[in-house]
């Protein structure tokens, strides 16, 4: 099973949660950010939503920003998924640009019947490796970028289709750490096994993919399993992952105070101002 550790190591340890009588906390090393990015009705939300809970709304609510968090137990070892669902308008470049430099894993999201949606997915995987290379060449971070293109709507059809799944493919050609998936988050189509490939790349356990663990409520986990994210009483189990309803976004200055850190640690201080958040 793959382990952690070619990613950086994320921000400070997770506040700890309360289960009933089990108190939470997340090792650093385990705790990583997950980024959800495209442009305004592609169905990023609805990605999430199948992830977290395998639901899908039909209604359409414009995303400011969403933040979630999913904890795991994988075999007695704890880790922390935070999501960040962002705007498709990104009425805030600088934000949308700390989200990419805080980020650990990213999903871009298109539309299949809209061409405009694909060229934004273009856009950004550009920006995100710009971003990224700035950063890695300050830290000296010899972390992969795990990557995944997806082309939402599969369940629409060929007459609808504006993006040949040839030409999305090319986006990933020669890149181990990006993968493209055409899916449906309304009927479920492709998901899981995006997630799959997605973690699979991060080197993260395979069982973080929503088919592959038992999901419990933070309401009735200890009712169904005694102790169950206790970590010195579940070596003998397999994998649980819970969402976490007290979940809050770290604050902006606290990300900053994060990317801060990270570059001062390795002594690359010198021409921040080429990294800058502008």
């Amino acid at each position: 099973m793959p382990t952690p550790g070619s990613l950086p190591q994320p921000r400070a340890m997770m506040k700890t949660l309360s289960s009933g009588n089990c108190t939470l906390s997340v090792p650093a090393k385990n705790s990583y950010r997950m980024v959800v990015l495209g442009a305004s009705r592609v169905g990023k939300s609805s990605i999430v939503s199948r992830f977290l809970n395998g639901r899908f709304e039909d209604q359409y609510t414009p995303t400011i920003e969403d933040f979630h968090r999913k904890v795991y137990n994988i075999r007695g070892d704890m880790y922390q998924l935070d999501i960040l669902d962002t705007s498709g308008n990104h009425p805030f470049p600088a934000m949308r640009r700390l989200s990419i430099l805080t980020g650990d894993v990213f999903i871009l999201v298109f539309s299949l019947d809209n061409r405009e949606s694909f060229d934004e997915v273009k856009r950004l995987q550009k920006q995100i490796l710009e971003v990224k290379s700035c950063l890695k060449n300050k830290t000296k971070e010899v972390a992969e970028l795990p990557m995944v293109i997806c082309g939402n709507k599969n369940d629409h059809g060929e007459l609808c289709r504006q993006v040949p799944t040839t030409e999305a493919e090319l986006l990933v050609s020669g890149d181990g750490n990006c993968a493209y998936f055409e899916v449906s988050a309304k009927k479920n189509t492709n998901v899981d096994e995006m997630f799959y490939v997605l973690f699979s790349m991060a080197k993260l356990p395979h069982e973080m993919s929503p088919a592959l663990h038992r999901k419990i409520s933070v309401q009735y986990g200890d009712a169904f399993h005694p102790r169950p994210f206790c970590m010195r009483r579940v070596k003998d189990m397999d994998a649980y992952g819970m969402v976490s309803p007290f979940a809050r976004r770290p604050s902006v200055n606290s990300d900053l105070k994060y990317i801060k850190a990270k570059v001062l640690r390795e002594g690359q201080a010198r021409e921040r101002d080429k990294c800058t958040i502008q």
